[in-house]
């Protein structure tokens, strides 16, 4: 295709030149391409000012069956799937034309049928979107990452979860809401199960469950348009860049997580990275927005809405729950206070409503009465026991012998086990030996004592002589008494 300007250097430069060749050279085309131009305007069959001038293509004669074709797929025919379709009607031109003229027959099907999005002004207060992404994995399990976020603060939480179970939804946006500190008065989100049990004539039914939430709450809950990201895009942009930050992959090099409380600390973080650094839209931080938009949040009810999250349960004092007849633990700091717990599927899972909202503290798998289920990681470092009991001095000389080292705690210790007499004279022995010695070969000593059970009057002494110490004391001119040679320098001189 040559435009009106081209058309008109390359004629121009024919004129000067009277040379098909070297009009070409000077307009940078072919002698052919040249020659043609001269002979059409020579026919009178210049093309008009601004309008582009292409010239004759194979796929002309069959442009008509390809926008036949674009319109009856809806735009979606494949140019792989047209250029066979127009070999069986004898088009012999390549594949290459007829992609470009499928994509043009395909964006001139768009013109007048492209979508038109009206800028969305957002309202203080007024809508919070939610959505679900696929989260790392923690040992060997998978998780969730719920992720929320306020319409005109641009304000993200993001919650690591197990589940994507209605009781972890509903319990998501209590803790969501108070992170905000109010609730909006709208949540838009997609439509799963726990939130749309069916559509009839285009019309969303919700689930009973999650309307008692909503009404508990004081908030509507909207769903998207089905199979149109676009009205809920907010959210998914925050699952993308959580996902982006949080899931270990080959592009951020993150480490895989060991504990669920590593994972809980990474979306700590990553909330409070996010939301203190201005947004791209705003040009504000969402930390300082917030403030402005807690004015216009709906007030949260003091308890959150527990109907979905089972049977209430006291927790004694040695941190456990009894359900069905079987011991569970949850974590000891809940001690004398009130959970929740449900079964979801063959595991019991605990959940703790407080001031912070609904959090599961704990997730068992489902046991039998005498099989109590008990979890290490909910109690506090274990004291030693009677076999596990670790020497504390009482008085300065218990202290002393305790100094010298782990030796001198050992020999204590397999001492006692062994009833050996007069303990506190051989320790105050073994101090003495300690400022004699130095306390590292006495140590030293001490331990092999106690390996050997050699807990007799004079072991101690006969250990350190059989091992005598390794630093050998050599006499030099240094400190010698001796007269010195000096007085020899000039003889026979």
């Amino acid at each position: 295709m040559k435009s009106y300007e081209e058309v008109m250097e390359i004629l121009e430069a024919f004129d000067l030149t009277r040379s098909y060749r070297d009009a070409g050279e000077l307009a940078g085309c072919s002698h052919h391409t040249v020659e043609a131009w001269v002979a059409r305007r020579d026919a009178g069959l210049l093309p008009v000012p601004g309008v582009s001038v292409s010239r004759s293509k194979l796929i002309d004669p069959f442009l008509g069956k390809v926008e036949e074709w674009v319109d009856r797929s809806n735009g979606k025919i494949r140019a792989d799937v047209a250029f066979d379709k127009l070999k069986v009607l004898g088009f012999t031109g390549s594949e290459r034309t007829t992609r470009r003229a499928v994509a043009n027959a395909k964006a001139n099907y768009r013109r007048g049928r492209r979508r038109v999005y009206r800028p969305w002004i957002a309202e203080p207060g007024l809508w919070g979107q939610w959505d679900w992404g696929q989260g790392p994995s923690v040992g060997d399990r998978g998780t969730n990452l719920f992720c929320a976020w306020l319409g005109w603060s641009r304000t993200r939480v993001v919650f690591p979860t197990w589940d994507r179970t209605l009781p972890t939804v509903i319990g998501s946006l209590d803790r969501a809401m108070r992170r905000f500190g109010g609730a909006p008065t709208y949540w838009l989100t997609d439509n799963e199960k726990t939130v749309t049990v069916d559509h009839v004539a285009g019309i969303a039914i919700r689930n009973p469950r999650i309307v008692e939430a909503a009404h508990h709450y004081g908030v509507t809950i909207a769903t998207c348009v089905p199979f149109d990201p676009e009205s809920k895009g907010g959210s998914e942009a925050t699952v993308r860049v959580a996902k982006a930050d949080l899931v270990p992959t080959d592009a951020n090099l993150l480490p895989a997580y060991e504990s669920w409380a590593e994972l809980v600390d990474a979306c700590e973080a990553f909330m409070e990275r996010v939301n203190a650094r201005p947004h791209r839209a705003t040009r504000r931080p969402p930390v300082e927005m917030l403030v402005t938009e807690r004015d216009h949040l709906h007030r949260l009810p003091e308890l959150g809405f527990t109907a979905c999250f089972g049977e209430t349960r006291r927790v004694g004092w040695s941190a456990t729950i009894s359900y069905g007849g079987v011991t569970y633990s949850v974590p000891h700091e809940l001690a004398d206070e009130t959970v929740w717990v449900r079964v979801d599927g063959d595991e019991l899972v605990a959940t703790h409503v407080a001031g912070r909202g609904a959090v599961e503290v704990a997730r068992h798998r489902l046991s039998t009465p005498g099989h109590p289920m008990i979890d290490d990681a909910h109690y506090p470092p274990r004291p030693a026991g009677p076999l596990h009991r670790e020497p504390k001095p009482t008085n300065t000389a218990e202290a002393a012998f305790l100094a010298i080292g782990d030796g001198a705690r050992m020999w204590l210790v397999e001492a006692g086990v062994t009833g050996a007499s007069r303990v506190k004279v051989k320790m105050a022995d073994a101090v003495d030996c300690a400022a004699l010695h130095g306390s590292e070969r006495v140590d030293w000593a001490l331990g092999h004592a106690a390996t050997f059970g050699r807990f007799g009057e004079g072991d101690l002494a006969s250990i350190l002589a059989a091992h005598p110490s390794r630093d050998h004391h050599r006499a030099d001119e240094t400190h010698s008494l001796q007269d010195g040679t000096r007085a020899w320098e000039g003889f026979g001189r």
